[in-house]
C-alpha cells in the first residue's frame, strides 16, 4: 500500500509521457486526478494508522516494506511511516493537489510540466517514507534535479541563472550529506544503511571526534536544504524566479526534507553527539529566526519577502530540535513538546507558505510584478484575494486560532526551560514577523491605489479552489489540533527519550 502511494504519481507521469500528442486540457486534468487519488490513499493510511504507545514508537513503523536492493553494501528498499513522517506525507499530497488545480490553465509545455511535478511528488513521498540512508539520499538528490528543471523551464526573470545556483549549492550540500551517511555505514557493525538498525546501534556513540565530524557532514547537507543562515543565499533568487507552483513545492515540501532529515537521521542515530553539539543548532536557529525576519522586513518584492520568512520559520524548527538535545531527564516533557512543535511547524509552514506563493503567483499573472508598491487598495477590487491573503498573513505571524500559533507555542514552551535566553531572543522574531506581514497587508490591500491596481481582478474559481483548502487546513489545525498531535506526540516522545538518554 505504501509503495503504491509513493510510486503512483510517477506511474501516471510515465503514462502521460508515452501518450502520443495528448491534449493540454486532458493532461492537466489527469494530473489533478492523480494527485487527488494519491491524497485519498494517504488519507486511508492516516485513518487506518495503528495507535502506538511511546515505548514502542522508535522501531515500530506502520505499513513497513523491505526488499533487498544492493546486497553488497547492505542497502535495501525499506519504507515505512510513523508520527514524524505521516503528517509530512499528508501535507505533501495536499500541496501537490493544490498545485495541480492551480495549473489547470497551464498551456506552456503542459505535458512536461505535469510529468515533472508528478515525478517530484513521488520523490517527496519516497523521501518521507524512506528508512534506508541510501534510499533517502537517492530521493534527496532527485528532488534537486526535478526542481532545477522546474525553475529553468518555467521560471521568469533569470531562471537559468537561479536554477543553476540552486542546483550547484544544494548538490554540494548533498555531497556532504552522502559523506556523513558513508561515515555512519563504516562505523556500523554489521555495516548497514538501514536507519532502524543504525538507530538501535548508535554506532558512533562515545566516539567524540568521529561522531562530531559525521554530524557536521550530515548537518551541512541538511542545513543547505532547509536552509539556515548562512547557507540560505540560494533561496531568494530561486523563489523569485521560479513559477508560483514551483515556489509552493520548493518552500512547502522540499525545504522540509532538510528539517525532516534532522529528526529522522541526525537525532535518533547520533543522539549523544546531537546533545553534545545541540547549542550550536540552537544558536543557528535563533540567528535564522532574527536574520530572516529582519531581511524580510526590508523587502519591497512580495515574493522575496515570503522567501526570507521561510528562513525565519525554519529557524524556529532548529531552535526546538536543538533545545530538545539540551533538555535534562527532568525536562523530558519539555523536550517532547519542542519536537512536537517542530514537526507541527513543518506542516503549518508548508500549508501557509504554499498558499502565500500561490497568491504571489496571482499578482504576477495579473500585472507582471511582485513589487508591493505597485499595488494598493486591493481589498476593494479583489475581496476574495484580500481575505485569503489576510488569513495567510495572520497564520504566518502566529495568530491564535491558526496552525502557526499551535506550532510556535509548543516550540517556545518546550524550549524555554532548556535554553531560556535563546528562546527569549527568538520571541523577538514574532514581533518582527508581525510587523512585516502587517506592513505588507497595509501596502497591498489598505493603502491608496497603486499604478497597477486596476489590472488585478479577484481570484478565479480555479485559484480559490487551489488556495482555500490550504487555509482551511491551517484553521482546522489551529482550532482542533488533536487529530494531528495524536499522530506526532508518541513519536516525538520517543525521539526526545533517545536524545536525552
Amino acid at each position: 500500500m505504501l509503495s503504491v502511494v509513493v510510486f503512483l504519481p510517477l506511474l501516471i507521469g510515465l503514462i502521460l509521457l508515452v501518450l502520443p500528442h495528448p491534449r493540454d486540457r486532458a493532461v492537466a486534468w489527469t494530473w489533478v486526478a492523480a494527485a487527488a487519488l494519491d491524497l485519498a490513499l494517504v488519507i486511508g493510511l492516516w485513518a487506518s494508522y495503528p495507535d502506538r504507545s511511546p515505548e514502542t514508537a522508535p522501531g515500530a513503523f506502520a505499513y513497513e516494506e523491505r526488499v533487498l536492493w544492493i546486497p553488497s553494501v547492505g542497502a535495501s528498499y525499506h519504507v515505512g511511516v510513523d508520527g514524524l513522517s505521516l503528517p509530512l506525507m499528508a501535507m505533501t499530497a495536499v500541496l501537490f493537489l493544490a498545485c495541480a488545480v492551480y495549473s489547470l490553465r497551464q498551456r506552456r509545455r503542459t505535458r512536461a510540466h505535469a510529468v515533472l511535478f508528478l515525478f517530484l511528488q513521488t520523490v517527496s513521498m519516497g523521501l518521507f517514507s524512506a528508512l534506508d540512508l541510501l534510499l533517502f539520499f537517492v530521493f534527496f538528490d532527485l528532488s534537486i534535479v526535478g526542481m532545477y528543471f522546474v525553475i529553468a523551464g518555467w521560471g521568469h526573470g533569470q531562471p537559468a541563472r537561479s536554477a543553476l545556483q540552486f542546483f550547484l549549492y544544494t548538490f554540494l550540500g548533498s555531497l556532504a550529506l552522502l559523506l556523513g551517511f558513508i561515515g555512519l555505514y563504516v562505523a556500523a557493525d554489521p555495516r548497514t544503511f538501514d536507519m532502524v538498525e543504525l538507530a538501535g546501534q548508535t554506532p558512533l556513540e562515545g566516539h567524540g571526534l568521529a561522531g562530531g565530524l559525521v554530524l557536521l557532514a550530515i548537518a551541512l547537507g541538511l542545513a543547505v536544504k532547509t536552509p539556515t543562515v548562512p547557507f540560505h543565499t540560494w533561496l531568494p533568487p530561486a523563489h523569485t524566479d521560479a513559477p508560483a507552483v514551483g515556489s509552493a513545492i520548493l518552500a512547502g515540501v522540499l525545504l522540509k526534507m532538510g528539517t525532516y532529515g534532522f529528526v529522522r537521521v541526525a537525532m535518533p542515530i547520533l543522539p549523544g553527539t546531537w546533545s553534545q553539539y545541540a547549542m550550536v543548532f540552537v544558536v543557528v536557529g535563533v540567528v535564522s529566526v532574527l536574520y530572516g525576519a529582519l531581511v524580510a522586513l526590508a523587502q519591497t518584492d512580495f515574493k522575496r519577502m515570503v522567501a526570507y520568512t521561510s528562513v525565519n520559520h525554519m529557524g524556529y524548527i532548529l531552535l526546538g530540535l536543538g533545545a530538545a538535545g539540551l533538555a535534562t531527564g527532568a525536562q523530558a516533557d519539555a523536550a517532547s513538546l519542542a519536537v512536537t512543535g517542530a514537526v507541527t511547524q513543518m506542516v503549518s509552514h508548508g500549508l501557509l507558505t504554499g498558499a502565500l506563493f500561490l497568491l504571489a503567483g496571482v499578482l504576477r499573472d495579473r500585472a507582471g510584478t511582485y513589487d508591493m508598491d505597485s499595488y494598493g487598495g486591493l481589498a476593494g477590487r479583489a475581496p476574495r484575494f484580500a481575505a485569503l491573503a489576510a488569513v495567510t498573513f495572520f497564520g504566518s505571524l502566529g495568530l491564535p486560532g491558526l496552525s502557526g500559533f499551535i506550532a510556535e507555542f509548543q516550540i517556545f514552551a518546550g524550549s524555554l526551560g532548556p535554553v531560556p535566553v535563546p528562546t527569549a531572543l527568538a520571541l523577538l522574531g514574532i514581533l518582527i514577523t508581525a510587523a512585516l506581514f502587517l506592513r505588507a497587508l497595509q501596502r497591498l490591500f489598505l493603502a491608496g491605489p497603486g499604478p497597477l491596481t486596476d489590472r488585478v481582478g479577484d481570484l478565479s474559481v480555479r485559484e480559490t479552489t487551489a488556495i482555500a483548502p490550504l487555509l482551511a487546513l491551517a484553521v482546522l489545525i489551529g482550532l482542533f489540533p488533536r487529530f494531528l498531535l495524536d499522530r506526532v506526540e508518541p513519536a516525538a516522545e520517543a525521539l526526545a527519550a533517545l536524545v536525552i538518554g
